[in-house]
């Protein structure tokens, strides 16, 4: 059997290609199906997804290396060439589904990218693409693109294996046998000639799909309720800026985020002896962003945001030589506990600058309780907070 195409016959590197593709489609396919339908804290979740992308990320290389040697190659002619409306069907498919095999891995190469967190890719490659900044806008607009375009790759792959069935069973012509292994006795064919117009249709059909998931909304889609605005309260001390932030670790990799809403009421007198004010910051549960695991965060097992929307930290602020320290408590899913947050401040007339962190264990507050391991999702939580506020 010879390695390269002839106007006839496919060569073997070409069948070899045809064949892995095939394999490594039909099993990521299903782990990508199986892990979706998955609980959030289902032990397999992970590591099926890990599977799904790391096999996603070899079939875009497999599929750049295809279509690169079939840039090399003869075209094989089309048996039924009198058959004009089902050939230009078929070219149709194979473009649809040549296409899906770089945007479809792609898309989700660069969901994964422009996120953090949840089942890391199993390649010494890293995590990230360059110029490809972690963005939830972005990946947004990838993870839309991958699900739109991956339903396009299914049904390509349907009426693929349908036409394969019908040249088979109905036509009972060489079709298959010609992409099989070994010798067939195969009808002599001249090289297909190239035309546009299955290709222009094929990439028409996948910018129709992205407008259309545009236009739905899709590419900016959130399963998350929208969380509710917190209104300031009178305050001595005003917030122009600021940050609270929180560090998880997810299979022991560092996943980062913020509550994009939250409200100080802060009362501080750097003159005054013993207690010099008092703080109650209230924090909306619901503005957490969180690389990949924003939504799941949200879940009963974790945050439980629709029934405990908010949090509260409330602490007497005092001064610890060089430093000074907010005690008081935290209040999480309706639990409150002592916590203690050593910041820096730094005073220039009516403004105040300060940063602080603590350590906190999620257990005490109940959230992931299913997960009773850190294996996946670590017991320790960093939290850092930063502002700017004025007098």
């Amino acid at each position: 059997m010879p390695a390269t195409n002839t106007a006839s016959t496919y060569g073997s590197i070409t069948k070899v290609f045809h064949w892995l593709t095939a394999l490594l489609i039909l099993t990521v396919i299903p782990l990508g199906l199986i892990a979706e339908d998955l609980a959030f804290d289902a032990p397999l979740k992970v590591p099926l997804f890990s599977a799904h992308k790391t096999l996603g990320v070899i079939i875009f290389f497999v599929a750049l290396a295809r279509i690169l040697w079939a840039l090399t190659q003869t075209k094989p002619g089309d048996l039924h060439p009198d058959r004009r409306l089902e050939t230009l069907v078929a070219h149709i498919v194979h473009w649809l589904l040549y296409i899906a095999l770089v945007v479809v891995p792609l898309s989700g190469w660069l969901h994964h990218a422009a996120t953090s967190g949840f089942a890391p890719i199993w390649l010494p490659i890293g995590q990230g693409l360059p110029f490809i900044p972690q963005s939830e806008t972005l990946a947004e607009i990838f993870s839309g693109l991958h699900w739109i375009w991956s339903k396009i790759l299914i049904v390509s792959i349907l009426l693929h294996i349908a036409g394969a069935l019908k040249h088979q069973i109905i036509d009972k012509d060489t079709t298959l046998a010609r992409m099989w292994f070994g010798r067939p006795r195969l009808p002599e064919t001249s090289e297909r000639k190239k035309a546009l117009a299955a290709p222009a249709i094929a990439l028409i059909i996948y910018g129709l799909a992205a407008g259309g998931a545009a236009a739905a909304g899709m590419l900016s889609h959130s399963d998350r309720a929208a969380a509710p605005v917190l209104e300031q309260a009178a305050s001595d001390w005003m917030v122009s800026d600021g940050t609270i932030g929180i560090t998880i670790r997810q299979l022991g990799n560092p996943v980062s985020g913020q509550f994009d809403d939250w409200t100080a009421v802060i009362n501080f007198d750097p003159e005054a002896t013993g207690t010099l004010g008092h703080v109650t910051a209230t924090i909306a549960i619901g503005s957490l962003h969180l690389g990949s695991v924003s939504d799941q965060a949200m879940g009963r097992d974790f945050f439980n945001a629709d029934t405990f929307p908010t949090a509260t930290f409330d602490a007497d602020i005092t001064e610890d030589g060089s430093t000074y320290v907010a005690d008081g408590t935290l209040t999480i899913k309706g639990i409150t506990i002592p916590v203690t947050l050593p910041f820096v401040l730094n005073l220039q007339g009516d403004t105040a600058e300060m940063a602080g962190s603590l350590s906190l264990d999620r257990r005490d507050f109940q959230i992931g309780q299913s997960m009773a391991d850190d294996t996946n999702l670590g017991f320790d939580v960093a939290v850092t907070v930063n502002l700017t506020a004025t007098r």
